[in-house]
C-alpha cells in the first residue's frame, strides 16, 4: 500500500510548466499539488478512479521517463527486442502504472511529504531527491525519486521506497518472463494486466 501511495503522488502532482523547475523544487511543488487536490477534491477522496485517471493523463504523463524506465525494468530483454517491441513494451508499462496510479487515490488523505535538500554537482543531469512521507501515528515512509534531465525538463525514471526500486522489482518479473516466453510473452502478459 505504501508503494502505491508514493507512486500516484508523483504522477498526480507535475504540472506542465514545472519543466524549467529543479528536481528538488519541482517534487515539492508537485506533491504540494497533489496533496490539495485529493483534500479539496470529494470526488477524489471518495476513489473516483475515472477523475484520477483524468488528472494523471493530463498533468502527469509528459513528465515522466516511461522508456528509461520501461528499458530499465527490461534490463537486458531490452536489446533483443525490436523498436516495435519496445514501443508496446513501453505503452503497456505505462498503462498498468497509471492504473496503478490511479486506483491509489483514496490512501493520500492526512499526509504531507517532507523532501530532503538535495545535493547535485553543478551541470548533473541526474540526480535522487529524496523525501519522507510522514502519516499521524505512523513512522515516516522514506521514498527517493530517481530523475534525469532531458530537453524537456527533469523526469522520474525511478522510485525507491523503504529502499525498494519499482524499477528493479519489475526487473525481476520482467527478465523472468522473457525467459520464459520472450519479448512477446511480456507484452502480452502487460496487455492481461491492463484489461
Amino acid at each position: 500500500m505504501k508503494t502505491l501511495v508514493v507512486l500516484l503522488s508523483f504522477l498526480l502532482a507535475f504540472e506542465t510548466g514545472a519543466q524549467s523547475l529543479g528536481p528538488e523544487e519541482l517534487v515539492r511543488k508537485v506533491t504540494a499539488d497533489v496533496l490539495g487536490s485529493v483534500k479539496a477534491d470529494k470526488q477524489l477522496q471518495a476513489g473516483d478512479r475515472k477523475k484520477a485517471l483524468a488528472l494523471a493523463e493530463e498533468k502527469i504523463l509528459p513528465h515522466v521517463d516511461f522508456r528509461e524506465a520501461a528499458l530499465l525494468a527490461m534490463g537486458r530483454s531490452w536489446y533483443t527486442a525490436t523498436a516495435a517491441q519496445q514501443d508496446q513494451v513501453v505503452n503497456e508499462f505505462r498503462t498498468m502504472l497509471v492504473r496503478i496510479y490511479s486506483n491509489s487515490i483514496d490512501v493520500y488523505r492526512g499526509q504531507t511529504l517532507n523532501v530532503l535538500p538535495v545535493r547535485m554537482a553543478p551541470g548533473a543531469t541526474e540526480v535522487t531527491v529524496r523525501n519522507r512521507y510522514l502519516s499521524e501515528g505512523r513512522p515516516p515512509v522514506p521514498v527517493e525519486y530517481s530523475m534525469r534531465k532531458t530537453p524537456e525538463g527533469w523526469k522520474i525514471y525511478d522510485i525507491a521506497i523503504e529502499g525498494v526500486s519499482l524499477v528493479l522489482t519489475y526487473r525481476a518479473e520482467f527478465e523472468q518472463i522473457t525467459r520464459v516466453s520472450g519479448v512477446d510473452g511480456l507484452i502480452k502478459r502487460l496487455q492481461q494486466k491492463n484489461v
